[in-house]
């Protein structure tokens, strides 16, 4: 390294992650077997290193461990495995040949059973030896210092190797590992990111922003519901509903077995329902899709200065490519479409069957001769068929996560960055589908092709299609969605992300105990002291890291359900909040004790999960509009109240929204075989119809038509008014920030007088320090560089 340029080694213990891999030329570097004496110590991090930290010299520290099992007899195909401690976290890529594997997650047959049998191969134990020991004397050729326990007949075998200084700073010089002009000030860096990496640490900075700001919507919520509670005893339908005195006689729920019902019945339904379904509902909504753009526009602010904070803006992408063949690209393409359209089958499927499975419940319980039993049928069905839905989602979001993998591998995409997207989107596409699917079938399905009372639609021939209860299918949205957003994350969060993984490592250490009993029975025979248990042997019974995909997977389905149906369940956000003050701490615990430590991975932004985002809160406004003008009774209420009211108030709504039907005009064996009812000439039922004494009879009617043209023209309004709030929050929030531009600012300058005065002194010319520097900065400095050159 130059004189001037010196400041560079003492960042290279932090930028050590930078290295995108270090080239082992043998012609670069000698055989390093000794420590070597004029190399630095390393860096204090205040911290107490445990045991196997360590050569036996106590020195050199261990920066990769390589593992490997012996066996006796049987033989097996290699399985290099690396973890590392930290100190160099980016693994070696160097080639296995005779058709060994580098597998970067020490897993397969290692991880899941320590002592157990590995994958069986045509190389004998010999071969492997001897490719052991090629892969050893390569990297004690490039430098690379190595030390291991005495060979064990059978058992799991560790190396552990040290990459010596004057290693890294030739790899430093190879690879022209940049620092950022910044560096010279006195930036703080986020640890998590220090000892994660970039992207772990971007992951931990969106979920703080995105808990941060549910906040807000989570107080808002909160006096949504608290609204509805204090105004229901006033609320004109509701009290016309739990009257008794009005004696409305609704028509039978199913055929034959079902009875004539009052309306007061569902008095409790009907007050519940206002609690989410009221005028401040409205204004919810309204300000949710305000708090989504918003939200998208803070979290850019915050990801800028990240990535001015954390050297990102001048980081180049690297691409990986992958061999495919093009045969093989059109095969997959074909594979992959068929099977994602089959999968959709297999969700609306899912959400058909537990559709009839409360069909058939609600008729077979409807026959019990019990009267509590059948009033309490309707909620007893919806109950267990919403518990049913949760059970089936979990279920299928496993599968599918596996079947994405499949589906992205036979793909054969040409890049790394191209999989991992790739990856994603079909992994969220499925998972989105499987959880939102049950509920758009009860907010915008469900109840809508029932028929009516005469003329109902069956499915297999004698069962009819599920109808909304006369207060609405929005209650049941509410609950509907309350289970199953409280479902997934408590059973993710303590099941999935607790319980599961901690049984898997107490699997692998106890089948790590059997393995070292038998290896210490038979140092005893031979005569040999066996070694104590190093910190690597602990490590390698935790769980292999899988990467953020899932952690992020999991908090984008939640986005969606705090802002897709928000609408129908105003303290989603509350509950949202609740969730992620857990999680954080979950995943904190996650990453440090319970999986392996994963190699540091530099990355820009957040990727594709900022355009799912984007989709998600765009599409939100839509799904809020329908479900307040086709799911609530907001747009009905607002109808009769400035058109059809005689006195301006809500009184009379209920009759109004409840048309005739004459029991004369059953079809034959339908009408209630025996009732309680006597002299009941006329039903009512939920539905906007001509009564049966005018000339067309059971026709919608005019006020349907109106309601119908003011809930669509209600959608337009809803959609154009969230648009422009999130084009005016858009055009009010800068993507960067005001401080960061002054920083940008006298960044630039201070380029300029660095590149001025010492652009003789510098090896490397002016070009190489531009590119290290933030964006902005080689933009506006394109002009000086080309003068100097």
């Amino acid at each position: 390294m130059s004189e001037s340029s010196s400041y560079h080694s003492e960042k290279l213990v932090s930028l050590a992650h930078s290295l995108s891999g270090l080239g082992l030329d043998a012609a670069n570097g000698g055989n390093i077997t000794s420590p070597d004496d004029s190399e630095p110590p390393p860096p204090d991090s205040g911290i107490e290193l445990g045991p196997g930290l360590f050569f036996a010299d106590g020195k050199r520290k261990v920066d990769y461990i390589l593992c490997y099992k012996n066996k006796k007899r049987r033989p097996s195909r290699p399985r290099l495995s690396v973890t590392s401690n930290g100190s160099i976290p980016i693994p070696l890529p160097m080639p296995i040949p005779l058709g060994g594997r580098w597998d970067s997650e020490a897993e397969s047959a290692e991880a899941s059973a320590p002592a157990g049998d590995a994958e069986e191969s045509k190389l004998s134990e010999e071969e492997k030896a001897m490719m052991r020991e090629e892969f050893e004397r390569g990297l004690l050729d490039a430098g690379l210092q190595i030390e291991r326990d005495k060979e064990k007949a059978s058992g799991l075998m560790f190396i552990r190797l040290h990459i010596p200084w004057p290693i890294l700073s030739r790899e430093a010089e190879l690879e022209k590992i940049k620092v950022a002009v910044k560096k010279l000030t006195d930036v703080r860096l986020c640890v998590d990111r220090k000892y994660f990496g970039e992207q772990i640490g971007f992951y931990f900075a969106w979920l703080g922003v995105y808990t941060q700001l549910l906040i807000p919507p989570s107080v808002l919520g909160i006096f949504v519901f608290l609204y509805g509670i204090f105004t229901v005893d006033d609320n004109v339908p509701s009290q016309e509903t739990c009257d008794n005195g009005l004696n409305i006689t609704m028509c039978p729920l199913c055929d034959a077995v079902c009875d004539y019902w009052h309306l007061s019945s569902v008095c409790s339904q009907a007050r519940a329902s206002y609690l989410f379904d009221n005028g401040a509902t409205v204004l919810f909504a309204i300000f949710m899709s305000l708090w989504a753009a918003l939200f998208l526009e803070h979290w850019k602010r915050r990801q800028m200065y990240l990535k001015h904070s954390w050297d990102l803006t001048s980081m180049e992408d690297e691409e990986v490519f992958m061999m495919s063949d093009v045969d093989d690209h059109l095969s997959g393409y074909f594979i992959n479409i068929s099977t994602l359209i089959f999968l959709i089958f297999v969700t609306f499927s899912a959400v058909f069957g537990v559709a009839v499975y409360r069909i058939c419940m609600l008729s077979v319980w409807s026959m019990n001769p019990d009267p509590e039993a059948k009033a309490s049928v309707r909620m007893t069905v919806t109950t267990t068929g919403i518990i049913l839905n949760m059970l089936v989602v979990l279920v299928l979001e496993e599968v599918y996560g596996a079947i994405a993998v499949w589906l992205t591998e036979i793909e054969l995409p040409k890049t790394t960055e191209e999989f991992e997207e790739r990856l994603i989107f079909k992994s969220f596409f499925l998972k989105s589908m499987n959880a939102f699917a049950p509920l758009f079938y009860v907010a915008f399905f469900k109840g809508r092709f029932a028929g009516r009372p005469g003329d109902y639609v069956y499915i297999f021939g004698d069962y009819r299609m599920e109808e909304c209860a006369p207060p609405g299918c929005l209650i049941e949205l509410c609950i509907q969605l309350s289970m199953i957003m409280l479902g997934k994350q408590l059973i993710q969060n303590n099941v999935f992300e607790v319980l599961i993984p901690k049984l898997k490592k107490m699997y692998r250490t106890m089948q790590e105990q059997k393995g070292n009993k038998r290896a210490a029975e038979d140092a005893e025979n031979d005569g040999e002291e066996q070694r104590p248990r190093q910190q690597f042997d602990k490590d390698f019974t935790l769980e292999p890291y899988e990467g953020v995909s899932p952690e992020y997977m999991e908090m984008i389905i939640q986005y969606g359900f705090v802002t897709l149906f928000v609408a129908s369940f105003p303290l989603a956000p509350a509950f949202a909040l609740l969730n992620n003050v857990i999680e954080i701490r979950l995943d904190a615990a996650k990453f440090v004790t319970e999986v392996r430590r994963p190699d540091a991975v530099r990355c820009k932004d957040i990727g594709i999960w900022f355009n799912i985002l984007c989709g998600i809160s765009k599409f939100s406004v839509i799904t809020n509009a329908f479900v307040i003008s086709f799911t609530s009774e907001f747009v009905p209420r607002m109808m009769f109240k400035f058109m059809y009211s005689v006195n301006g108030t809500m009184s009379g709504y209920t009759q109004h929204s409840l048309s005739y039907f004459s029991v004369n005009n059953f079809p034959n064996g339908t009408a209630p075989s025996s009732s309680l009812s006597t002299g009941v000439t006329m039903c009512r039922y939920k539905d906007y119809r001509d009564p049966p004494w005018e000339k067309d009879a059971y026709t919608f009617s005019k006020e349907y038509w109106s309601i119908l043209a003011a809930k669509l023209a209600f959608v337009i309004f809803f959609q154009n008014l969230a648009m422009f709030l999130s084009m005016l929050v858009a055009w009010m929030v800068p993507d960067v920030p005001r401080s960061l531009r002054e920083q940008l600012k006298k960044e630039n300058m201070m380029l300029m007088e660095f590149l001025v005065n010492h652009d003789e002194e510098l090896e490397v010319g002016p070009r190489t320090i531009l590119h290290s520097a933030p964006k902005a900065s080689w933009m506006s400095m394109t002009s000086v560089s080309t003068m100097h050159t």
